[in-house]
């Protein structure tokens, strides 16, 4: 149950974050067409800050769990066995606690925004605390994505954001084509 709650937490949050990324496109297309007839969204520019934020964000967790976040695995592929699975636990420790630090005053910020009612001051008053969700909502959902995967690799797993290394060129090949490289 718990299983599948977390899975689509994860899928959520990066349909939202494409959805923020198609409300991009909206507004950035309304933004350039409309110059021209006298089309003028107040702030426009303000909105797709906003949106990018919370793209970048939101997609986070998705993208981690997905194994499509780029790693660099110069030390972890020349290790095997129990060494291995030791440096993976290490490296969630680490991004766990990272992650969690950066939750915890995102999360701290959109609060104080929300309590002090804090506003945009852009062209129009908005509440800062509403484009600022984005933000620390996206980074709470990575944090909690770190601690599944960190509890799922100290039961002795392996970890699910890595994918098999490919044998074949057309397993390589497969495997770009998936991952959208």
């Amino acid at each position: 149950m718990l299983r599948i709650f977390l899975d689509r937490l994860y899928l959520f949050s990066g349909f939202a974050a494409g959805g923020f990324l198609i409300a991009i496109f909206i507004l950035m297309m309304i933004l350039s067409a409309g110059r021209p007839i006298g089309i003028n969204i107040p702030a426009g520019d303000d909105f797709v800050s906003w949106c990018m934020a919370a793209t970048a964000f939101l997609g986070l967790a998705h993208t981690f769990r997905s194994g499509e976040m780029i790693r660099v695995g110069l030390l972890v592929d020349q290790l095997g066995g129990r060494a291995r699975h030791y440096v993976e636990i290490a490296a969630l420790i680490i991004g766990t606690f990272f992650t969690g630090f950066f939750a915890y005053y995102a999360v701290a910020m959109t609060w104080d925004s929300y309590r002090f009612n804090d506003m945009a001051q852009g062209v129009l008053a908005v509440p800062l605390w509403i484009p600022q969700i984005g933000y620390s909502g996206g980074l709470v959902i990575l944090w909690i994505a770190f601690v599944d995967e960190l509890i799922h690799v100290l039961r002795g797993n392996l970890p699910r954001y890595e994918k098999p290394k490919p044998k074949t060129a057309e397993e390589a090949v497969e495997q770009a084509i998936h991952s959208g490289v």
